[in-house]
Order: C-alpha cells, then sequence, then structure tokens
C-alpha cells in the first residue's frame, strides 16, 4: 500500500471565516480574503470569465445500511453531465444512467448552495428543489437498466448543522469553492420497475458534494466519506486528498450531532492502486484524530474520453472501522460504517 501523494503530510493554520465574503474580485480573481473555511455556506459565488476552465457541479448521495443512491448534474463550462446510480449491497444489482449534454445552455448552475436545479432529457430527467426545510431530489427515466425509474428523496437541512464550506487556493487564478454537507437526515424511496425500495426515516442520511470553482486542466484526487449512527449518537466524516495538497488547506473533518471539527492536516490514504477491493487506511499521520480502516465490498468504476476530455473515477463503497476523536478530545469508535471512498483523474 502507498499513501497517493508523494509529498509527507502537513499540518496547516487554517483561517476559520465569520462575516460573507466575494469570491472573486473585479477581474474574476480569487480575492485573498475569500481564501478559508466557514461552518455555514457565507461566500458569494462570483465567478466569471475563465473560459472552459470553470467547472460547477452538485453531487447527490442518499446512504442506508441496504441501499446507495446518488444523482449528479455538473457543468464543466463547454459540456453538462448528468449521471445516476443505484446500489443494492446485498445483491450487489447496481445500475448507472449517464447523459451529455454538448453546449449546458439553458442548464447553468445556481451560484448558490441552496439554489434549485432542474434538467430534463429524453433518457434522464432530474431535480434538485429546496424549499425551508429541505432539498427534494427526484429523477425519472423511461429505461435505467430495462426498468422504468422514479426516485423520489427528501433530505434535511436542520438550521443548526453545521457543514464544511473551503476555498482551496491554488493561485489567483485557479481556486475551489467547496460545500461538503453529510450527516443530513434522509427519507423517502426509489422505483424500480415492480420494485419499491425505501429509504427509511432515521436510517438514512444524505451527503451533498457542492463545487464551483476554475480548475486547471489536468488533476487528481481522493475522497471518502460516510455519515452513521454510532453509539447512539450521528457522525461522520469527509476525507480528501492529493487536490488540496500544499495549498494551507484542505476539505477534512469531522461531524457529531451536526456539529463540525475541522481536521487542519493532510490525511493518508493507503491503498493498493492495482486493486482497490483491498482494505485501505485512512488516517492523519501526524496526529491521533483520525484512524480508520475501509473494507470495499463494490466498485464502480466511470470513464469518460472525449479526445480532450478525458476522466476516470474508481470509487469503492464499503464499511468504515476504527477510531476517530473530535474537537471535544472523545474518542468515538466506529463499526462498520457504510460510506466510500475513490480516486479520480482528469484532464477537463
Amino acid at each position: 500500500m502507498a499513501r497517493v501523494s508523494d509529498r509527507p503530510a502537513q499540518t496547516y493554520h487554517e483561517i476559520e471565516l465569520r462575516e460573507p465574503v466575494s469570491l472573486c474580485d473585479s477581474r474574476a480573481r480569487l480575492r485573498p480574503e475569500a481564501a478559508g473555511w466557514s461552518r455555514q455556506p457565507l461566500h458569494t459565488l462570483n465567478i466569471s470569465g475563465h473560459a472552459l476552465r470553470k467547472k460547477k457541479w452538485n453531487y447527490w448521495c442518499v446512504t442506508s445500511d441496504r441501499h446507495l443512491f446518488s444523482a449528479t448534474f455538473a457543468d464543466l463550462d463547454y459540456l453538462g453531465v448528468a449521471f445516476v446510480y443505484f446500489l443494492d449491497f446485498e445483491t450487489k444489482r447496481f445500475i448507472e444512467e449517464t447523459v451529455l449534454v454538448p453546449v449546458p445552455r439553458g442548464r447553468r448552475l445556481p451560484d448558490s448552495v441552496r439554489g434549485d436545479i432542474m434538467f430534463h432529457g429524453r433518457r434522464l430527467s432530474l431535480s434538485f428543489r429546496e424549499d425551508a426545510e429541505a432539498t427534494r431530489i427526484r429523477v425519472e427515466s423511461p429505461s435505467f437498466g430495462g426498468a422504468r425509474l422514479s426516485a423520489d428523496l427528501r433530505v434535511l437541512r436542520p438550521p443548526e448543522h453545521e457543514t464544511l464550506n473551503v476555498v482551496i487556493p491554488w493561485s489567483r487564478e485557479r481556486f475551489h469553492f467547496t460545500s461538503k454537507q453529510l450527516c443530513l437526515p434522509a427519507s423517502g424511496s426509489v422505483t424500480l420497475g415492480d420494485d419499491r425500495i425505501e429509504f427509511p426515516e432515521g436510517g438514512s442520511f444524505g451527503c451533498l458534494d457542492f463545487g464551483r470553482g476554475v480548475w486547471r486542466y489536468s488533476t487528481f484526487w481522493n475522497w471518502g466519506a460516510f455519515s452513521s449512527v454510532q453509539g447512539g449518537r450521528t457522525v461522520g466524516i469527509n476525507a480528501g486528498g492529493a487536490w488540496t495538497d500544499g495549498t494551507g488547506l484542505n476539505e477534512n473533518a469531522i461531524w457529531v450531532n451536526g456539529r463540525l471539527s475541522k481536521l487542519h492536516e493532510d490525511l493518508a490514504f493507503e491503498y493498493d492502486r492495482a486493486d482497490l477491493m483491498k482494505p485501505w487506511a485512512v488516517r492523519t499521520p501526524s496526529s491521533e484524530r483520525l484512524d480508520l480502516r475501509f473494507v470495499p465490498f463494490f466498485k464502480r468504476a466511470a470513464k469518460t474520453d472525449l479526445l480532450l476530455l478525458k476522466s476516470e473515477v474508481q470509487q469503492v463503497i464499503g464499511r468504515y472501522s476504527g477510531t476517530m476523536v473530535p474537537d471535544s478530545g472523545e474518542p468515538i469508535a466506529v463499526d462498520g460504517a457504510v460510506g466510500w471512498v475513490e480516486q479520480h483523474s482528469a484532464r477537463w
């Protein structure tokens, strides 16, 4: 096993933002005072210019102890991408549908975390609609793995629930804002043909990966996450690496009952690149804040090759076990929490 990044792990002095701030200046460059993190979205995402370099997406994933359902819409500045996938943990039934839109005209994504998104196509339609309390995720497809798909899920947004909002500053010209929102209570159902799959209230969680930024052409990242009830508490993590190395900021955090503890150090992702189905280790090498073992039970691979656009994602779904230590200093045991971890390389 090997850590993906060749750089030594670093600990950062990350600035916590507490007041609203605009992301960009009048010349569409990153404002230095916008580089930091916050517990609620505070940034005005006024990104303009940077032709073909802007990348925006809303990725939703809802999990229960038995199933996973994910829906995403992304705007790559010259191409729109909608994709949806479903996994039954016991039977390993897996279905995925991807639709490419050559020019996402009229489908530009909102610049706020709580904006509505609608996409309607012949093969796939999806919507993420906001109300005061929740996000409603609806997906329809006439033939999803040979069966009609109708998904209707609701993810609550408790007002006191803290989220991880970070600006990664590669430079004034290249930067990315991400809002990672985990441990959100979810419920609803996914209907596949004659089968109705329930995501029960009290045992299901939503995860949002919201991204808006100006990217370099070539990039690589690791990303892992889970939301779970452990010992009567709702806990979760967001774990990222490689793409943030050396920037002074990262996207690493722990949640306990809606409260966020920021991890101010790079993580080590230790795994066998030749066989991602072998166990992984995800840990903080400079401290004991995070020490997790991840055992996969399913691998998802998605590849796009359109000359100048190349993307390959290998995502493994499985279970986390180990310990994590929030800001309170009390170690929390994790045993069999459903989640995922991935490696992603792109030229886009």
